[in-house]
């Protein structure tokens, strides 16, 4: 509604019934959108007429949620969500596993947290750079992926080398790329210097302590309450609702199931649909990456608003500072000749809020993976078989982007808005000085 039908008393009062409404998942509609997308909003960038329309930090404080009802009740769309019976899950872990994800003094020089990979507005990663940017700029060999539904993974990170939420938190703590704390103890050590956590830990753990498990499992927690479902789709095509989507919607879903072949990989059940078969797959861009196939390949490049040139990505290669190894996908993990170029399935939940696309990020829209898919991928010896042209009409391809559009889940503005509501661990007065020897207990 227009600011002008107000006076300054009536906006105020407005503003609290719909935080209200908000709050109660009663409405999740248009008002709260401001929440998605980047905070500097380049919309329109590509036309010489740009202005800039960034967000102001003040309209992007949030609202806090109680993430625990999206655990305990099951989502339309969605199977149950099994809680592993060494990590029951409560109130207590998931306040102090988001207090953690988002707190950048879980970094070695306190300037990065996991939600700047995965950065809720974004749909839980990053639309703005194709793969991931750590500590001091350091360059990631893959995409940042969504953690909205990612406890209905069996396996994590795009090669599957890990099982658990509890387990996976450690290796982008850990990791000289990522966030680059040097050990296990060290992190532990530094989360008991800093005020506040001890007894956060002790609520949440009750005689457990800090220690690497209760760190996990924290974490885990907070993840695992990040389910979104209940999408326009599932309200039509599980929830009987002719109503929920347009025609546009169903004739793509068609497409989908039928001569796209789309649900071979992203699977439906009859109840439910994750919209991904927990295995890993051969779709030729890591084929393709690797024997140089997209070197060959211009890349639109844009300079300035409405400015653009197609450059070589053989030239854009030559000037990366960070030499990029070949990413041979599961291989890695196993080598297994077999498992080249195998990538896990993600799930396409949400997926219109994911961008981009594919385990390097190569496609930038769901227009562009659409017609890669429809061109039958790149052709190589291990490629999988469900891979093949499609030879889909316009009409079908647009048909098909609809449905995909279809999929966000009716809460994700809450998630969204719960996460921004976070602190991100600014340093204080209080927390220890690093550069003295004495607070980590190195003394002379």
């Amino acid at each position: 509604m227009s600011e002008n039908f107000f006076d300054n008393k009536i906006q105020k009062i407005a503003k609290v019934l719909i935080l209200i409404l908000f709050s109660c998942n009663i409405f999740a509609g248009d008002d709260i959108d401001s929440y998605l997308g980047p905070g500097d909003n380049k919309e329109g960038y590509d036309s010489k007429n740009y202005t800039t329309n960034s967000i102001s930090l003040d309209d992007r404080k949030g609202k806090k949620a109680d993430l625990l009802q999206y655990v305990t009740i099951k989502q339309l769309g969605l199977p149950e969500l099994i809680i592993p019976e060494n990590n029951k899950i409560t109130k207590e872990k998931i306040e102090l596993g988001k207090k953690l994800f988002f707190d950048r003094r879980l970094s070695l020089n306190n300037t990065m947290s996991c939600g700047m990979c995965h950065v809720p507005e974004q749909g839980f990663t990053n639309n703005e750079i194709k793969t991931a940017v750590g500590i001091e700029g350091r360059s990631n060999l893959r995409n940042t992926p969504t953690i909205l539904n990612v406890a209905f993974n069996k396996f994590l990170f795009h090669d599957a080398r890990e099982f658990s939420l509890e387990n996976q938190v450690w290796q982008p703590v850990l990791a000289h790329s990522e966030m680059a704390m040097p050990s296990f103890g060290f992190t532990i050590k530094k989360l008991e210097l800093i005020p506040g956590y001890k007894e956060m830990f002790d609520n949440a753990f009750p005689g457990e302590g800090i220690n690497m498990e209760t760190f996990g499992k924290a974490i885990a927690s907070y993840e695992r309450a990040l389910v979104s479902a209940n999408s326009s789709f599932d309200k039509w095509y599980f929830g009987k609702n002719e109503e929920a989507v347009n025609d546009n919607v169903k004739k793509g879903f068609e497409v989908f199931v039928g001569k796209g072949g789309c649900s071979s990989c992203h699977q439906i059940n009859k109840n439910e649909a994750l919209f991904f078969d927990n295995k890993l797959h051969n779709t030729g861009i890591g084929y393709a990456e690797s024997m140089g196939v997209l070197k060959k390949i211009k890349t639109k490049v844009q300079l300035a608003p409405g400015e653009y040139v197609e450059v070589d990505n053989e030239i854009i290669n030559s000037v990366n500072q960070q030499k990029r190894n070949n990413d041979l996908g599961l291989y890695t993990i196993t080598e297994n000749p077999e498992h080249r170029w195998l990538f896990k399935t993600p799930s396409l939940r949400n997926v219109s809020l994911t961008a981009p696309y594919m385990h390097n990020g190569i496609f930038g829209t769901l227009d562009e993976v659409i017609d890669f898919y429809n061109g039958g991928g790149f052709s190589n010896e291990l490629l999988s078989p469900m891979i093949k042209k499609l030879n889909l009409t316009k009409d079908e391809k647009n048909n098909l982007k609809y449905f995909l559009e279809s999929l966000v889940g009716d809460n994700i503005n809450i998630l969204v808005a719960d996460a921004l509501s976070t602190p991100v661990g600014d340093l204080t007065k209080d927390d220890p000085n690093w550069a003295n020897e004495n607070d980590m207990g190195y003394n002379k």
